[in-house]
């Protein structure tokens, strides 16, 4: 028996979108029309972190700042790969928990190797 897809099975899919879409558009356009619209020099001044910016945007970075991002980003992705382990728990049995303690061995021997090499230090 072959599955065929009419266009109408589609049109829950388009009126959530369609309606999704109003909302937002919607939404846009009564706070446009009812919010407040005061102008003024310092309210339209560009401003980053409600900080004045001051001297050259081009300032050099410590090379730390970034590896601590990188450090940060990849830790979190890879606790990611835990949610459907979680979830699929049950069903894996031991080889599925053998398989996380794997990872997170080596999950735990990288962050070892990151305390040891100093990269998390700041001052040095």
């Amino acid at each position: 028996m072959k599955n065929s897809y009419l266009p109408s099975d589609y049109l829950p899919i388009l009126v959530q979108f369609i309606l999704a879409a109003g909302f937002i558009g919607g939404t846009m356009i009564v706070t446009h029309l009812i919010g407040p619209s005061r102008k003024s020099k310092l309210k339209d001044d560009p401003f980053e972190c409600g900080i004045e910016s001051v001297g050259d945007a081009r300032t050099p970075i410590s090379v730390k700042y970034f590896l601590v991002a990188i450090l940060f980003v990849l830790f979190d992705v890879e606790v990611i790969f835990m949610y459907p382990w979680a979830v699929n728990f049950k069903e894996l049995g031991m080889f599925g928990f053998v398989e996380m303690l794997l990872f997170m061995a080596l999950l735990l021997s990288g962050f070892y190797y990151i305390i040891r090499k100093g990269v998390l230090n700041w001052e040095e």
